[in-house]
């Protein structure tokens, strides 16, 4: 069964979470990209919470945690103060795994690099390193066009015209993103969406609007004003990435060159994936991470 709580931050942001498994049992912890929210970790932790205790926050700005109007609000050393401030506050010692997709995945990366006492091991879902990414929309100008989204993303009017006929812009993140369409995006699924999407849409745009990692303009720099030094984008820790290959916004070539900055890298291809892996192989990501880090509580008989 699926708990909800909220959890009050020392900062002052309350971040609304979902959890299952006892509460004895090895920490892990789940974040969730845009348009998204915590619900998309449902189906995977019930699968593991048998042997761990598994949370999954909202993000600031998504549904009913803190959203703060902002834009600066949204900067990366804020989401990781939060994600650091849940991990404290949710259990003694590192996490077991800290699991992330998309925007997730972004301040997972940092927060991996920042604090990495926090966590024993990082598991990535088609989220791109931050070394890898900016080379690719500085020098790759297919992954400029199909990160060309972003930008629209940035536009004052954006919530306006996400919202428009009864959020067809952001149902378009699903079916156009993927090959084939969203099969698994069922009505009921759609309800739930649209029920979190109501709520407003400010905080997640927000997340775009204050990182400069995005295309250049002819009126914004984007990714081709900043430069990384290796050691601020460095993960030390073990570290499983697993990449649907059919993602049309974050094409494998994302992958290339990434044991520069993780050393202690293992690599698992979805073949026929797109970006929304979570939803469709929702068992094959509860089976890559069951088998690579530690058991857990005995498994009930």
């Amino acid at each position: 069964m699926i708990e909800c709580f909220d959890q009050v931050l020392p900062h002052g942001i309350t971040l609304s979470c979902r959890a299952c498994g006892p509460a004895a049992a090895p920490r892990l912890i789940f974040l969730h990209g845009f348009p998204e929210a915590a619900f998309i970790w449902d189906e995977l932790m019930l699968m593991l919470a048998d042997r761990y205790r598994c949370i999954a926050p909202n993000l600031r700005g998504y549904e009913r945690s803190s959203a703060p109007r902002e834009v600066e609000a949204y900067r990366a050393k804020h989401l990781v103060a939060d994600v650091a401030a849940l991990v404290a506050a949710t259990g003694e010692g590192p996490l077991t795994a800290l699991v992330a997709h998309d925007w997730g995945g972004a301040v997972a990366w940092n927060l991996a690099v920042q604090k990495p006492q926090q966590m024993q091991q990082l598991v990535i879902i088609n989220s791109p390193h931050p070394g890898t990414f900016l080379r690719e929309l500085q020098l790759n100008p297919a992954q400029r066009r199909a990160s060309a989204y972003m930008n629209m993303l940035c536009r004052p009017d954006a919530e306006e015209r996400l919202a428009e006929h009864d959020f067809a812009g952001m149902f378009a993140f699903f079916t156009d993103f993927a090959e084939g369409g969203a099969p698994w995006l069922d009505e009921a699924l759609r309800a739930r969406y649209r029920e979190l999407w109501s709520r407003g849409l400010t905080g997640p745009l927000n997340y775009y609007r204050a990182s400069p990692m995005r295309p250049p303009t002819p009126e914004d720099p984007g990714a081709m004003a900043l430069e990384f030094a290796p050691e601020f984008v460095t993960v030390k820790l073990p570290t499983l990435v697993i990449w649907g290959e059919a993602d049309r916004a974050l094409p494998p070539s994302m992958l290339e060159g990434l044991a520069h900055f993780v050393p202690q890298l293992r690599l698992e291809r979805v073949p026929g994936a797109t970006h929304w892996i979570v939803h469709e192989q929702p068992a094959l990501i509860a089976k890559l991470i069951a088998g690579l880090i530690p058991q857990g509580l005995p498994m009930k008989r």
